[in-house]
């Protein structure tokens, strides 16, 4: 705010007011957006997915966590090599919980269906 002859400018004092008020309508904007991002985040937890990576790898398990970053934690974790046209030319191994770093992430792919527990009945006592 400036003074002239010992008034406030006015017209200054109304365009920070709009400024501040658009500043505060682009960072409300900005949280719903992490927001979202988060929710979206916490709807894969548990799920399955497969996370290709930058060298060819092919790692399928379930999302534990993740962090700022773009690591990604897997549990029950099987890693295939060298996948060509849909078929793994070695035995997968079972890596167990592994972290993926976020920078060798090509692409994931998440399972949506729901997975319902399987109960075999051949283990109930009668």
């Amino acid at each position: 705010m400036t003074m002239k002859d010992g008034n406030i400018d006015s017209n200054k004092c109304n365009i920070q007011v709009l400024d501040l008020a658009a500043r505060v309508q682009q960072i409300s904007t900005e949280e719903k957006e992490v927001k979202a991002g988060r929710l979206k985040l916490e709807s894969w937890l548990n799920k399955n997915m497969k996370i290709e990576m930058s060298d060819g790898r092919i790692l399928i398990g379930v999302m534990v966590c993740t962090d700022s970053h773009k690591n990604v934690i897997l549990g029950s974790c099987v890693e295939y090599l060298h996948y060509n046209d849909g078929v793994s030319e070695e035995e997968p191994r079972m890596l167990g919980l592994a972290m993926v770093p976020g920078n060798h992430i090509k692409s994931i792919c998440i399972d949506e269906t729901e997975m319902t527990p399987q109960h075999n009945t051949s283990d109930h006592i009668l």
